[in-house]
Parts: C-alpha cells; sequence; structure tokens
C-alpha cells in the first residue's frame, strides 16, 4: 500500500503537538508494512534545516519538502479582506510547491493521500487532477473554534471583530472543502461532532494522538518536590494566554504556600516578559532538549489553557510519564481522563488553588492520580492500536 502524506510541517523533530501526531502517524503505519512518502511544507516560522534529520523514521520514508515563507504582513492581510480567501490558509499555498507535488504524483501511483491538517487543503485541486487515490482529510483541531474563542477573550475591539473575521472565513472554507474527501480523520470526539455540524456528509472517524508509550519511561526517585511545571510552545497564542492568565490570576496566591515551590515554564518562542516576571520562584527555561527528561524531574503538570481545540499532545504526554495533572476543562478536552482518577479539572483560581493545595499536602494523592493517568495513557493512545485501525480502515477504502 502506498501512501502519501502531505503536511504543514516538517514533522522531525517531533519535539511538538503537531509533529508528534504526524511522526507517531508515520511510524505506526511503518510498522504495518505501509509505504509512506511525505511531502512537507517547510514555512519559515517552524523552519527545519532537513539536512540535519537524523532519524530512523526519516531514513524509511521518501521525503520531499518545500520552503516557504507564511508570515503574516500589514498588506497582505489588508488585501486579504477584500478576497473570498481566508488568510489563514492561503498563505501556506505556493505554485512551486504545487509544481513539486504534481511531480511526486507523476513519479508514483499512490493508493492513499493524506491531508494533514486545513492549511494544505490548498493543493486538492492539484491532487485531484494528477491522481486516483483514495483522499483523506485530517483535522488536527477546529481551527475556526480556536479563533472564535480568542475572540471571545479580547477586549480591544477591532482586533476582536478581526479575530471573528478570521474565525468566520476559516469556518466557511472547510465547511466548502469538506466534503471532497472520501473520509474525514477527527483527533477527538468532540471534533468529530463539530465537524458534523460544518455539514460533513462523509464517513468521519476519531484518530486521536498516538504515542509509543515504550519510549515515555519516569523515574519514581526523580522527581524534585514541590514543584509544578508548564511545557508548550509559546508560538501557539492560547498556550501563552493561559500561562499569562495563570501567572497574574493563580500564581500569587500559589507562592504564598510554600516559600520553597517552584513553576518551571519551558517551550519555544518564550515571550521576553516570561524571563522578566517578577519572582524568584517562576524559573523560565526556553526551548529545551529533551521534553521527557524535563518532565520526569518535575512532579505536578500544570495547564492552564483557556481557549483551544483539538487534542493537548503535552497532557498526552504527562499522562504518559505518569505525571499529575491539574488542568482547565477546555485542555483536557477530548482526552479520556477522569477529573480526580487520572487527572484534577479546574477552570478558577479558587481551584487551582485548591487542587494544587492538595497535592502539595497529600503527596499521595498527587502520585495515585500520576498512576492512573500512566494506566490511561497505555490503554487509550498506544501506537500500535491506534495504527492497526487506521490501517484498517485505509483497506476498507481500497476495496470500496
Amino acid at each position: 500500500m502506498k501512501t502519501l502524506f502531505i503536511t504543514n510541517r516538517v514533522p522531525f523533530p517531533p519535539k511538538s503537538g503537531y509533529p508528534i501526531v504526524v511522526y507517531n502517524t508515520i511510524k505506526g503505519l511503518l510498522r504495518m508494512g505501509v509505504d509512506v512518502t511525505l511531502l512537507s511544507i517547510n514555512p519559515n516560522q517552524h523552519a527545519v534545516d532537513v539536512d540535519d534529520i537524523y532519524d530512523p523514521v526519516f531514513e524509511a520514508i521518501k521525503f520531499h519538502h518545500y520552503n516557504i515563507n507564511t508570515e503574516a504582513n500589514f498588506i497582505g492581510a489588508l488585501f486579504n479582506i477584500f478576497s473570498n480567501e481566508s488568510y489563514n490558509v492561503s498563505r501556506f499555498f505556493d505554485d512551486e510547491a504545487g509544481r513539486l507535488l504534481e511531480d511526486v504524483l507523476r513519479e508514483t501511483e499512490f493508493d492513499i493521500i493524506q491531508f494533514e491538517s486545513l492549511f494544505v487543503v490548498p493543493y486538492l485541486d492539484i491532487v485531484k487532477a494528477n491522481s486516483k487515490a483514495r483522499l483523506i482529510y485530517r483535522a488536527h483541531n477546529m481551527l475556526f473554534d480556536v479563533w472564535e474563542r480568542l475572540s471571545q477573550s479580547e477586549k480591544f475591539r477591532p482586533k476582536r471583530h478581526y479575530l471573528e473575521f478570521l474565525a468566520r472565513r476559516l469556518k466557511a472554507y472547510e465547511s466548502e472543502q469538506i466534503n471532497r474527501f472520501h473520509r474525514v480523520f477527527a483527533i477527538s470526539e468532540p471534533d468529530r461532532h463539530h465537524i458534523i455540524k460544518l455539514g460533513c456528509e462523509t464517513n468521519v472517524d476519531v484518530f486521536p494522538v498516538s504515542l509509543d508509550i515504550n519510549e515515555y519511561k519516569s523515574d519514581a526517585l526523580q522527581p524534585n518536590f514541590p514543584t509544578l511545571f508548564h511545557l508548550g510552545s509559546m508560538d501557539w497564542i492560547p498556550n501563552r494566554e493561559g500561562i499569562e492568565w495563570f501567572l497574574d490570576e493563580v500564581w500569587p496566591d500559589i507562592e504564598e504556600l510554600n516559600s520553597e515551590l517552584r513553576f518551571y515554564i519551558a517551550g519555544r518562542n518564550m515571550p521576553r516578559k516570561f524571563f522578566d516576571y517578577d519572582s524568584d520562584n517562576v524559573l523560565v527555561e526556553g526551548e529545551i532538549f529533551d521534553a521527557v527528561e524535563f518532565m520526569n524531574s518535575k512532579s505536578i503538570m500544570i495547564v492552564p489553557l483557556l481557549s483551544g481545540s483539538g487534542m493537548r499532545v503535552k497532557i498526552l504526554e504527562g499522562m504518559a510519564m505518569g505525571k499529575c495533572i491539574i488542568a482547565t476543562t477546555i485542555a483536557a478536552e477530548g482526552i479520556a481522563c477522569e477529573h480526580g482518577k487520572d487527572i484534577l479539572l479546574a477552570d478558577t483560581p479558587d481551584e487551582f488553588y485548591r487542587y494544587i493545595l492538595q497535592c502539595l499536602t497529600q503527596p499521595r494523592k498527587w502520585r495515585a492520580i500520576g498512576m492512573e493517568a500512566r494506566k490511561t495513557a497505555e490503554r487509550e493512545y498506544d501506537i500500535d492500536g491506534v495504527s492497526q485501525r487506521m490501517f484498517q480502515v485505509y483497506q476498507q477504502l481500497l476495496n470500496a
């Protein structure tokens, strides 16, 4: 079976959400004997030097990429207002990238072509004109929903109206394109319901983030206690917004609980203001080399998202590491977890304060929740089980 993946980022190295999802999908399908070709847009914002990739998964696939500048600019945004296109999506299309895709399609007759996110859907017409493959659209999140939630929390009226405008354009574009595929994959059950509400008439399957659980090995003796930590890319607005809220509304009271309590914040593209935060107990590390080692050395994971969609990969990684996670309901949306059993859900400063206090005063509680989280990750998100189900859907499409 020959499969082509089209992605809006190079999924190597798999250090953040989108690359981890794509990387593990490809890794799992390779184990099933699928012949994989990958064509990646390589945007300047997340540019990867492909000559520096050393990875057994990379060596096992055929790889093509195209460098592109996707940065937003005032002039482009202004002219886009008078068009019918989504500015978020149109920035990922380039004629030269389209010609590269045509060459790839001429070289190989694919059975399955999987579009990984809405950002690469502008290349759908080229695929339809040059291939008879069965086509799959995988929604990593509901992009319009992310922008709608961001607009609701924006106090500056002109910016709020523009965010609402972007959300409407994204929603309209996805609604127009979604029925042009033979199958749609959602990353969570809530997202599946959103997709159906968009008017999707084709079958929608749920394929969550998968993890190679064996790579997440925790050392119960290593975590420093008491420590809180957050790990996430700060170029994603919901992460940045959530940490700003936590530092402003929650941390000042938490800091008074224990003079030895430390809050570690790590992730790429860290804003300067986090480094300048006025607290000796907030330790900002920026981008880290080894996420597993970072999580292994800390005790309680904080995920205070106020907006967002899809599935939080870092929460799943934290669960796989056996971490006690305190997160907002939005952050945990779509994840198979239960409050008080394998996660703690907090949506207000008072709730965060109460659960952090419980963890500090009842160490057995956070350890027990972490152990249950690991069991959930093993049961629900192991790479082999998810890959086998996806391979079965591929076979169904080819036999239809």
